[in-house]
């Protein structure tokens, strides 16, 4: 029994000295984030004070050394935002004000988060999500009147930008039709002129043959149609000179006479020959 007590009062010992061994460390823990965050409170008044002073690069330095001790800590984002926003860093200064808008608990905070992303976004002139940020703010804080007058002026300025783009859009196809156009006025043109071309040489070719008929013509006048054509079968032998009779002078002239109109008749089928054939152009 007496060995029971004492192993009761022994498990008692531990007991307590389990409790205090927690307990200091759930002590030191909470003195720990109570010096954490007080240090961190103290970055951030310490980046107010150089934002103050307009000091904003410095200033940025104090709220990222706040982040670095609490990541989550909505008032240094917001203010590291403010402080890039100052330095026209607006390209950074937009993910401090989405981490605001995050982790921020209420509604007035999370409007001021997206009203500053609508005016780093018109400061860049990304009007479609400056238009999309200042809806934000307003379906946080309905009664904003400076963030409705920046959304209108927003949702004016995209008008215009669309309305550029599509006068720039116009205006390229407008200038693409041209060209096109243009090519194909070129290329008509082109064949105009390849096509004339073509006619004007067959004219050339045509009176060549026109200038070989003329000189078949004026070859056929010089030649001599008694050496030229054969002797007509029924035809007698011609008697020396000086010893023609009348008979053989008639068959002779007759004989003449063949000749020429059969010469003619050549003559006539080789001027034929020359003459073009007009034919109907395919355009």
């Amino acid at each position: 029994m007496k060995d029971v007590k004492n192993n009761m009062k022994i498990l008692q010992y531990i007991t307590i000295i389990f409790l205090v061994l927690f307990s200091s460390k759930e002590i030191l823990a909470q003195k720990d984030s109570i010096t954490l965050q007080r240090k961190t409170r103290s970055l951030v008044r310490s980046g107010n004070e150089l934002y103050a002073k307009k000091q904003y690069t410095d200033a940025s330095v104090a709220y990222q050394k706040a982040l670095g001790n609490n990541n989550r800590y909505d008032k240094a984002s917001y203010n590291l935002g403010n402080a890039l926003y100052q330095s026209k860093n607006y390209k950074e200064a937009v993910p401090q004000y989405e981490l605001t808008a995050e982790t921020a608990t209420d509604k007035f905070t999370k409007a001021e988060a997206y009203h500053n992303i609508g005016n780093a976004m018109m400061e860049q002139k990304q009007y479609q999500a400056a238009v999309d940020a200042y809806k934000n703010s307003l379906r946080n804080n309905p009664t904003d009147d400076e963030t409705r007058y920046n959304l209108a002026v927003a949702q004016k300025l995209l008008e215009k930008e669309n309305q550029e783009n599509k006068d720039d859009q116009n205006k390229d196809n407008k200038d693409k039709d041209n060209k096109d156009k243009d090519d194909q006025n070129k290329d008509q043109k082109k064949d105009d002129k390849d096509n004339k071309d073509g006619d004007d040489k067959d004219k050339d070719g045509d009176g060549d043959k026109d200038k070989d008929g003329d000189g078949d013509k004026d070859k056929d006048k010089n030649k001599d149609p008694k050496k030229d054509d054969k002797k007509d079968p029924n035809q007698k032998p011609k008697p020396q000179q000086g010893k023609m009779s009348p008979e053989q002078i008639k068959q002779l002239l007759e004989s003449l006479n063949n000749e020429e109109k059969k010469t003619q008749k050549k003559m006539n089928a080789q001027k034929a020959k020359g003459e073009k054939v007009k034919q109907e152009k395919d355009w």
